[in-house]
């Protein structure tokens, strides 16, 4: 009796260190969301904006530089990625768009993983809402700090001038630590975490959404002093872009805070946006830097899959332009980065990519199912040959302009009528819409019939 129960014992301790073992071989995720940031980073090439931290990541994986959002404005972009489903003219419209509302039975990628024995975590802006799919996705509730708001300022000058939405000035640079932003509190969180699932010796998903550089432009002074606003370049298309139809706008997002001492539009105005742009990106390059040496630091980098992207692109003054909330290639592209253990350092893909690729891609990485709903495919292969080709068309849609993309061109066709198409081989910044040059007029005829297939394909989702 005695050694039978010794040996029921040892069977019990072998199967959990089996368990424990099968867990530990897992690859973990460290999912890191930026709002409203573009590829201006560094790593893709810009001169300007200090980003050290996400270009050294980008060194150890894989950059994507002609990634795509399927949305671009918050809410409905993440929605469409969170899900991996395309949007349509009725599903995910806008930034108030909740998936468990527009997708109510598709699973999410953080439901997969936790589904497979995953603890889950959200801190920060991952979905739109915090409360969007919340109990089926995290293992936890999705964190946000209670104590500070997105634009909560820490500069009385701030708010002596309010907008007519009754908000304070557009920037801000008070000498503060990185600690009292949002942004900083959603950082010390994510290490916190980082340490105890350490702990745990489970398998994790660990999202980590920052609100920078999103509007309005507050951040530490310190990030602010590292460019000279005299020598901050502009950009050099600041005009509408000739023969564009009257359906192109421009996003009035800005509108929603107070200029403060600036003309809206002028030198000054352009030089000064660009200067808290950059700011907040290098503001928020030190938090992603922080809880990346954390992971370093805690053993947890070599079996953790590390994921850097952005929600959908932003206008920098270009065109006069500020924001997304448009199908221009400033709105669509986005900066994806991902790093693999074992998989190539250092690359760079040239090949079109669709945000909601990532759910499919992140599944079949940690061996797990991908679900029917998922229209988004798997890129694990440019992980491998990032030189491969991999999708001929993206595709990406703003309240009633459906856009495709192609290696060569940009088209946008809108429901009430007109067309852009943007040749990028002559016209990479977008300034002459030639969708009405009859030597085009198979280009747009090919496109054309590219988008609605696109378009087919997002009304057939099933879920």
């Amino acid at each position: 009796m005695q050694l039978r129960n010794h040996v029921t014992v040892l069977l019990i301790c072998a199967a959990a260190y089996t368990t424990a073992a099968k867990d530990q071989a897992k690859p973990n995720v460290l999912f890191i969301a930026i709002d409203d940031l573009r590829p201006e980073l560094g790593c893709y090439g810009d001169t300007q904006v200090k980003s050290p931290n996400i270009d050294k990541l980008a060194s150890e994986g894989v950059l994507f530089s002609r990634a795509y959002c399927q949305v671009p404005v918050c809410g409905a972009s993440r929605a469409s990625l969170m899900t991996g489903i395309l949007p349509t003219a009725k599903r995910f419209v806008n930034y108030l768009t909740r998936a468990d509302k527009d997708a109510p039975t598709a699973a999410t990628l953080p439901q997969v993983f936790k589904g497979s024995g995953y603890t889950t975590i959200s801190n920060g802006k991952i979905f739109h809402h915090r409360d969007d799919c919340q109990a089926r996705s995290w293992s936890e509730p999705a964190w946000y700090p209670k104590t500070a708001g997105f634009a909560s300022s820490f500069d009385p000058a701030t708010t002596e001038k309010v907008s007519k939405r009754k908000r304070g000035r557009i920037y801000e640079h008070p000498d503060v630590p990185d600690s009292a932003y949002v942004d900083g509190k959603i950082a010390e969180k994510t290490i916190k975490d980082l340490q105890r699932l350490k702990e745990g010796g489970k398998p994790f998903f660990l999202a980590c959404g920052f609100v920078r550089p999103h509007m309005p432009f507050y951040a530490p002074k310190q990030y602010w002093d590292l460019y000279e606003r005299e020598k901050v370049e502009t950009a050099d298309n600041r005009y509408r872009p000739k023969n564009a139809p009257g359906a192109l706008r421009g996003s009035g997002e800005f509108n929603s805070y107070h200029p403060g001492e600036f003309e809206v539009n002028s030198v000054a105005w352009h030089r000064m946006m660009r200067h808290g742009y950059f700011a907040c990106v290098s503001y928020v390059d030190q938090l992603v830097g922080n809880v990346l040496g954390e992971l370093d630091r805690l053993g947890l980098a070599d079996n953790t899959i590390v994921v850097i992207w952005g929600d959908h692109g932003w206008h920098l003054g270009e065109h006069n332009f500020w924001g997304k909330h448009n199908t221009m290639h400033n709105a669509l592209r986005v900066p994806l980065i991902v790093k693999v253990p074992g998989k190539t350092s250092g690359g760079k893909s040239g090949a079109l990519v669709e945000t909601i690729d990532i759910f499919p891609t992140l599944c079949r990485l940690a061996d797990l199912s991908v679900p029917a709903s998922v229209q988004g495919h798997d890129f694990t292969a440019l992980l491998d040959d990032p030189d491969k080709v991999f999708h001929d068309v993206v595709y990406s849609r703003f309240v009633k302009g459906d856009a495709v993309v192609t290696d060569r061109y940009v088209y946008t066709s809108y429901a009430g009528g007109g067309q852009m198409l943007y040749d990028h081989k002559k016209d990479p910044g977008e300034n002459h819409n030639v969708a009405g040059n009859p030597e085009n007029s198979k280009v747009v005829a090919k496109l054309k019939k590219l988008l609605d297939e696109r378009i087919v394909e997002a009304k057939g989702a099933e879920f």
